[in-house]
């Protein structure tokens, strides 16, 4: 082995040393999610609710389906968006911290919601679908996830306004502000 080819190999294995060390100190109490994801599924939820009565006065047949998704989104979410914000906060200032944990909690409750609804949408039009395993299974699977995915972003993004954006604002701030010494 030349030497170009160790040192590249050096520079990897320390690379990956960061980030395991990162992580770690990135990885969030239990007490952190098994109280705060719950809290977070809630505000989710309270945010479409508020959406639904001020653009049409909750008058949906669909309200409990859209409040568990909603629910369930948020709570699947904030394990993951706590890891990422922590991971990328660590030794930054505040408003990078506040960066961060703003990013991490939108993308990861989004991307979340929208695959809950994905799969709601999947299990819908399964019926109709060719048997698993199928080349026909694999485009209707894919072309179904891909626009329900679309749908949800077009329609259901506007559900988190305008608690949500406050909710996150704040989330955001309070997690920014709360990290421990060490980690700042």
């Amino acid at each position: 082995m030349s030497a170009p080819e160790h040192g590249r190999t050096d520079a990897q294995r320390g690379l990956t040393r960061k980030v395991a060390q990162r992580l770690r100190l990135a990885r969030p109490g239990l007490w952190e999610v098994l109280l705060g994801a719950p809290l977070w599924g809630v505000m989710m939820a309270v945010s479409a609710l508020a959406a639904l009565y001020l653009r049409n006065g909750v008058e949906t047949s669909q309200l409990s389906s859209i409040l568990v998704l909603f629910f369930s989104g948020g709570l699947v979410s904030w394990p993951f968006a706590l890891l990422l914000g922590r991971f990328g906060a660590i030794g930054r200032g505040r408003e990078t911290r506040f960066a961060a944990f703003f990013l991490c909690l939108t993308l990861c409750t989004i991307t979340t919601t929208a695959i809950l609804f994905a799969i709601d949408y999947r299990i819908f039009y399964a019926r109709w679908h060719a048997p698993f395993g199928t080349g026909t299974w694999v485009y209707q699977f894919t072309f179904t996830s891909a626009s329900a995915i679309y749908q949800f972003i077009v329609m259901g993004i506007r559900l988190y306004l305008p608690l949500g954006f406050a909710a996150l604002a704040l989330t955001s701030l309070w997690l920014s502000c709360r990290m421990p010494k060490q980690q700042r």
